[in-house]
């Protein structure tokens, strides 16, 4: 009879740990869900990338893109496990007030100024992003901002406060709208804005626009991971979402980002550090 209590016992025991060990991995295999900025999807990165790293970790990722703010509010309310997105202040705050565990950057593009071919408001010839802000403001050239609280219109109104201009009046118009729609409506209405490079790159044969201004420091764009804190909100996939990152800063997902392009050149650059 003790022998027989004495198998059971141990049966429970292997049983109650089998049954963690389930619900571990069960965890791990739930499908991720991420918020992103629209320049992800709209380049056509994730649709290339994320079937890879099923394929690899067996993981499912659900994303939803939008401005980096609103993903970065989806953050904050619990309603995703990651968020990828382009704006390091606002990301720096999310990590500070503990909404997410720690700032991962993966690649970065840079930020262009696009306008219409032949560039009539000579916005090539300023000599920094400074005077192509004043130019605009000044002569009133046309310009259509993302006005979505997203990364690219972070940006935006970061260079605006630089410069020390409020833009408004008849010609600057706020699309509250995607990159791609906003390439789309500069091109209607022979118009400037800022975009990311990829996004229009991956948009270039489709909108009558071209880059007119280019290479200042202070249009760098990186991206970064954030896993959102489990101790704030303990129902995300935190063993997902650190699967995600780990398999983004490898070696062969770097050379995945670096090897998607578009006409030739890459529309984004990973981070190797």
């Amino acid at each position: 009879m003790r022998r027989t209590n004495a198998w059971v016992a141990m049966a429970l025991i292997v049983g109650v740990l089998a049954a963690g060990c389930a619900g571990d991995q069960k965890a791990t295999q739930r499908p991720v869900r991420m918020a992103t900025t629209t320049s992800t999807a709209n380049t056509g990165l994730l649709d290339y990338l994320m079937p890879v790293f099923e394929e690899d970790t067996g993981i499912k990722v659900n994303f939803v893109a939008t401005g980096t703010g609103k993903a970065l509010r989806h953050g904050r309310d619990g309603d995703v496990d990651i968020v990828l997105v382009h704006a390091p202040p606002a990301e720096l705050t999310f990590v500070e007030e503990g909404f997410g565990v720690e700032r991962v950057p993966i690649m970065w593009n840079s930020f262009v100024i696009v306008g219409p071919k032949g560039d009539p408001a000579g916005i090539g010839d300023c000599d920094d992003i400074a005077a192509v802000f004043r130019r605009l403001s000044e002569e009133e050239v046309a310009f259509v901002s993302r006005g979505d609280d997203s990364g690219t219109h972070k940006k935006e109104r970061a260079i605006w406060e630089q410069v020390g201009i409020s833009p408004q009046g008849s010609w600057y118009i706020e699309a509250g709208q995607g990159m791609g729609a906003c390439l789309a409506m500069a091109g209607n209405k022979l118009a400037y804005t800022l975009s990311d490079y990829g996004t229009y790159l991956s948009m270039a044969d489709k909108v009558n626009l071209e880059v007119v201004y280019e290479g200042d420091p202070l249009l760098l764009n990186p991206y970064a991971l954030i896993a959102i804190n489990p101790e704030v909100h303990p129902h995300v996939n935190r063993e997902g979402a650190e699967e995600l990152i780990k398999w983004f800063t490898s070696e062969r997902v770097h050379e995945l980002i670096a090897g998607f392009k578009v006409h030739g050149q890459s529309l984004f650059h990973p981070f190797d550090g």
